[in-house]
């Protein structure tokens, strides 16, 4: 009985061995090099097809920004399969003076090449601004700052910022508080779903 007992946890510890050094082998690092963000303001495209409708363009706030990623071994995909950015953006309140709103989006990209600049952006609609502003064309001027984190598999693995120190988002700060009442918009979500196509990383689209 106690050969039966010592060969059992024998089996188990071996067991245990195995999976814990296939797990350390299978172990990636991951290094990602963030650019600052920057922000733009784009006036929405006219395109020449079907019946034209006469309109006059307004301005979106285009905020976007580079980064690069390297993965340690590098997989054969030579692709990182999902790498998820939190967006935060500060803007004026439209209600308090020298006060600001924080606008949070998170964007999974899918299938996103290694050791190359690639893109990702968020965008304030027209109507967004004018609720910030009460004006039409005063975008990247309400702009206070902007930030970001790159997750991969879960793990934060990179952040930047604008100006300042990136993080100031998990700062509490009497000037600024979270708000959900300006959405910011991924790419896919806006009439430059299909410009600029191969500078950005996918995004993955829930289906509804």
């Amino acid at each position: 009985m106690r050969h039966l007992r010592f060969s059992f946890f024998s089996s188990v510890a071996v067991l245990a061995l195995c999976v814990f050094s296939q797990s350390t082998a299978n172990a990636q690092s991951y290094k990602v090099e963030p650019a600052k963000p920057s922000f733009d303001d784009l006036s929405s495209p006219d395109f020449n097809v079907g019946k034209q409708k006469d309109f006059k363009p307004k301005d979106w706030l285009e905020i976007e920004s580079s980064f690069k990623i390297q993965i340690s071994p590098e997989p054969p995909s030579k692709t990182a399969e999902r790498v998820m950015l939190k967006w935060y953006v500060a803007v004026e309140h439209p209600d308090k003076k020298g006060a600001y709103l924080l606008l949070t989006k998170e964007i999974t990209h899918v299938n996103v090449p290694l050791n190359e600049d690639i893109f990702s952006s968020v965008y304030l609609s027209p109507a967004s601004i004018k609720r910030i502003t009460g004006r039409e064309r005063a975008g990247k001027s309400v702009v206070y700052l902007v930030g970001y984190e790159v997750l991969i598999n879960g793990e934060k693995v990179a952040q930047e910022s604008s100006k300042g120190q990136a993080g100031w988002w998990n700062t509490a700060s009497d000037k600024i508080s979270r708000s959900d009442t300006v959405p910011l918009l991924n790419k896919a979500e806006t009439p430059f779903a299909s410009m600029w196509w191969d500078r950005y990383a996918e995004i993955l689209v829930e289906r509804r």
